[in-house]
């Protein structure tokens, strides 16, 4: 898939490849590495076919599409929004819909700068937001269950909403460099454009260098440690608890933290390396080579998570599912329309109670 991606230097772009670089490019990358990129084999640099790039950024797409756009629809429509889970998981779904709403545009070649810039701007902000709404998540869960009491009036619709505001605001000063520097490049030889970042001379070290700590601070350094330790937490109070809800919270938990590390982590490790590159730490073709081929697979994991979250956060919980059996219902004209509705009803009478475990998973 990733051919676009990474000759856009964007989120997933950090190849160095000579394929789709530019004279200016390329000889700013021989004085960065102080080494001759020609004795790299750059042939060998990993990409995806077109057709399957284009298969696979489209099937995202509509996964991301059809969870999100239905979890947002729920959400709004039947369950309301009445406490900070539900913003969290609201933006949550918002951030991850924007990741989706991108990926066409990477199946294609950018034909104008406003384009080139949009899209860049959509794709980095669905990344950092996405990834800060789940720790926020992890967070709300933490207070919920650990501190179920005292945290009571930290946890209502405005400071939801309050927060939710911060982290978009944070979001989008992060992303603004990116589009500033987003170019539009035309090659000659074959007569395609390219967008990617072209930054100036002078400060093209700094900017990578940002470029690549924010992105490792905000998904390796801040965001995971916060849930790890959120998580660990909510395990040690649900090894206590008695409610027999609590081996399904337990599975949820796990579930949660290692599909966040599988197709995070991955991506922020090569990321990392990227950064020992730009310090000379490694140097040698075959290091860069298999860092490239590790970074391919990293990518591609990484985009499926804006897809996996509906599933995770919406589908797997009682009050969701009995609330989009009750769409369904509608919408199709079946029996027992009572009997749903009740059970809805129900069923957030007790995931709004005071029961951590209930209210919470």
């Amino acid at each position: 898939m990733l051919s676009q991606l990474k000759s856009n230097d964007s989120i997933f772009c950090f190849f160095h490849s000579s394929m789709n670089l530019s004279e200016y490019e390329t000889s700013t990358y021989d004085q960065i590495y102080d080494y001759n990129a020609n004795s790299c084999d750059q042939d060998a640099s990993p990409e995806l076919p077109d057709r399957a790039m284009l298969i696979l950024c489209y099937s995202l797409f509509c996964l991301g599409l059809l969870g999100n756009s239905t979890l947002i629809w729920v959400l709004l429509r039947y369950i309301k929004l009445k406490s900070m889970t539900d913003i969290c998981l609201l933006s949550l779904a918002l951030s991850d819909l924007i990741l989706a709403v991108s990926l066409p545009h990477w199946a294609y070649n950018s034909k104008n700068l406003a384009s080139c810039k949009l899209m860049t701007g959509i794709y980095q902000l669905g990344f950092y937001s996405g990834t800060m709404f789940v720790t926020l998540m992890s967070l709300d869960r933490y207070l919920a269950i650990v501190h179920a009491v005292s945290a009571m009036r930290a946890r209502t619709l405005r400071c939801g909403i309050t927060a939710s505001i911060v982290i978009w605001i944070i979001s989008i000063l992060m992303v603004v460099p990116q589009v500033v520097f987003a170019s539009l490049e035309i090659y000659e030889h074959d007569n395609s454009s390219h967008c990617q970042p072209l930054y100036p001379e002078d400060w093209q070290i700094f900017w990578k260098m940002q470029r690549n700590f924010s992105e490792n601070t905000v998904g390796l350094f801040v965001c995971l440690p916060i849930m790890i330790f959120c998580y660990v937490k909510i395990l040690v109070v649900l090894s206590k608890s008695r409610n027999s809800k609590k081996d399904k919270a337990v599975r949820l938990i796990l579930t949660i933290v290692c599909v966040f590390i599988v197709c995070w982590v991955p991506y922020n490790v090569t990321v990392f390396l990227q950064t020992l590159q730009l310090f000379n730490v490694i140097t040698t073709c075959e290091a860069s080579t298999t860092i490239d081929k590790a970074t391919l697979f990293a990518e591609i994991i990484a985009l499926c998570h804006c897809c996996v979250n509906p599933i995770i956060y919406a589908f797997v919980g009682e009050k969701f599912r009995k609330s989009l059996s009750g769409v369904l219902t509608r919408c199709l004209g079946l029996s027992h329309h009572r009997w749903v509705t009740s059970s809805i009803r129900d069923t957030t009478e007790k995931e709004t109670s005071n029961t951590p475990v209930r209210s919470e998973f």
